[in-house]
């Protein structure tokens, strides 16, 4: 299995070093690129591990902590120069998993990475996650997020915003969605479906997410 590692610095001769010493270790490594839209990164890489910097361009390193720990358990290595205890107490009491001082040994990172990695994904993998307009779909405990409010869905209403989702920028047709929908053991009919739609669409508007599905008559649906 190759991990995929999120980088969150912005010394980038920092950032390349440990996304080529990832590499050799056969990890996908990335790095972010806009330090105003961390989490919408994070949400489209979808990593195994996070490593994040403290002093970053915008909000800092404990802001983007607090925010990924809201959709999502994934573990996240602090590393930063900051290193006084201070720090290192912030740092975990946000939600951070370990801490490495900077300066590091690259070889000393990437076996502190294996054995976090080791111990978090032996058993078991992480959930995948879909974003758009701000609002994450997490698919390891079907919950809808958005603006630091979980929008409660019903079975039928995650299995449609999953795949309108998962096709996001194309039409998802409404044979398409009733498959999806036969999943569940109840007989799913046209009407059915149209109904579980408009519901959904009231959650989303009631969040502020309007006109988040849009209709195309005769054909399906898809997010907008």
């Amino acid at each position: 299995m190759k991990y995929r590692v999120l980088i969150v610095e912005d010394d980038e001769g920092i950032g390349s070093a440990i996304k080529n010493q990832a590499a050799m270790w056969e990890m996908d490594a990335r790095c972010v690129n806009d330090f105003r839209n961390v989490l919408e990164e994070f949400a489209a890489f979808d990593p195994h591990i996070v490593l994040l910097d403290i002093s970053l361009p915008f909000f800092n390193g404990y802001h983007w902590c607090s925010e990924i720990r809201k959709i999502s358990k994934v573990p996240i290595i602090f590393i930063s120069s900051a290193s006084d205890n201070m720090n290192i107490v912030m740092a975990m009491n946000m939600g951070g998993d370990d801490f490495i001082a900077k300066p590091f040994d690259q070889s000393v990172l990437m076996a502190k990475l294996q054995a976090m990695l080791r111990r978090s994904y032996d058993f078991g993998t992480a959930a995948p996650i879909l974003e758009h307009r701000g609002a994450v779909l997490n698919t390891g405990d079907n919950s809808l997020s958005y603006l630091d409010e979980k929008i409660e869905l019903t079975k039928n209403e995650y299995r449609i915003l999953l795949a309108l989702l998962e096709a996001k920028g194309k039409v998802v047709s409404r044979e398409k969605l009733m498959e999806r929908l036969w999943e569940t053991d109840s007989f799913v009919d046209e009407n059915t479906l149209t109904v579980n739609v408009n519901r959904l669409r009231r959650k989303l508007d009631g969040a502020g997410l309007s006109d988040f599905i849009t209709t195309k008559f005769g054909v399906g649906y898809l997010i907008g």
